[in-house]
């Protein structure tokens, strides 16, 4: 497959989206799982070979927030089906992406070739207690014999919940809600203490398009600079209602609740994404 640059690549891209490379600020975590291959192959197209073992693929979820783009300020998820041979190398296959910006929306549709779909981000910040039992005693003690009172070490965590949003509808559906432990979540712009890991530099190749807003088989890039390092998984909960239909939205529900193997955390993220290219066969 060899790709083929697209007509009309040098114009303005919809809704004044301006001309790529389109550039974006923020932060976002980069979850990988281990994804059943039949839930992957839902998405992927049958001329495509994918990458698995033993019956799984790589799979997960992007999970970024924006604080600087072509649209502003938004979310958005990601979700990530597996990964497909093209050689010299691979490249990861979106099952669906999931925006509170419509003019994110529309632009991920037209002009990138991506299952974007409208959402809601509902964000709870939660206040949990660190399990940390040896100072827990020791503060017990101390305050038992009227030294000081008892301390709780306290860390935060968010809870985020997400429901998509059909064209033209009010009804909001259920994906996911994922929680956020607290080394997972940004820190603060003035705390000089924490670290959040090495500078890099990478490129995630990926492919897009077969849509409907878009048929085109398209191949794109995605130049990252960024802090990247490794944090805990973010634990995701399904909707609070079953749905056992075997459609689109249940398969990308599968891969969210499937098993996490490895969380990387984009700090400082600065993510450039290339105009896609038709890609002949």
């Amino acid at each position: 497959m060899q790709p083929v640059t697209m007509e009309g690549s040098e114009t303005k891209s919809s809704l004044d989206y301006g001309k790529p490379p389109w550039m974006f600020k923020g932060s976002a975590l980069y979850q990988l799982h281990l994804v059943k291959t039949e839930t992957a192959r839902a998405f992927i197209p049958k001329e495509f070979k994918l990458v698995e073992a033993f019956g799984y693929t790589l799979g997960g979820f992007f999970l970024a927030n924006y604080e600087d783009s072509p649209a502003g300020i938004f979310d958005e998820l990601v979700i990530i089906a597996g990964i497909v041979w093209n050689p010299p190398t691979s490249c990861a296959w979106a099952a669906r992406v999931l925006v509170n910006s419509e003019k994110a929306c529309v632009h991920g549709r037209k002009d990138v070739g991506l299952p974007s779909q409208f959402a809601n981000f509902t964000k709870r910040i939660a206040a949990i207690p660190a399990t940390d039992k040896k100072r827990s005693r020791f503060c017990s003690f101390l305050s038992k014999i009227g030294m000081r009172g008892s301390e709780v070490n306290v860390k935060n965590s968010m809870d985020i919940q997400v429901k998509e949003t059909k064209d033209g509808s009010r009804t909001a559906m259920d994906i996911c809600s994922i929680n956020l432990p607290a080394a997972a979540m940004e820190a603060p712009k003035n705390d000089a203490k924490k670290w959040i890991g090495p500078s890099l530099k990478l490129c995630l190749p990926s492919f897009s398009g077969r849509t409907e807003y878009n048929p085109h088989l398209l191949k794109y890039s995605c130049k990252i600079e960024c802090r990247l390092r490794v944090v805990p998984p973010a634990k995701v909960m399904g909707p609070s209602e079953a749905d056992n239909d075997k459609d689109e939205r249940n398969h990308c529900i599968s891969i969210m609740l499937s098993k996490p193997i490895l969380a990387l955390k984009f700090n400082r993220l600065k993510m450039t994404v290339e105009a896609p290219s038709i890609v002949a066969q």
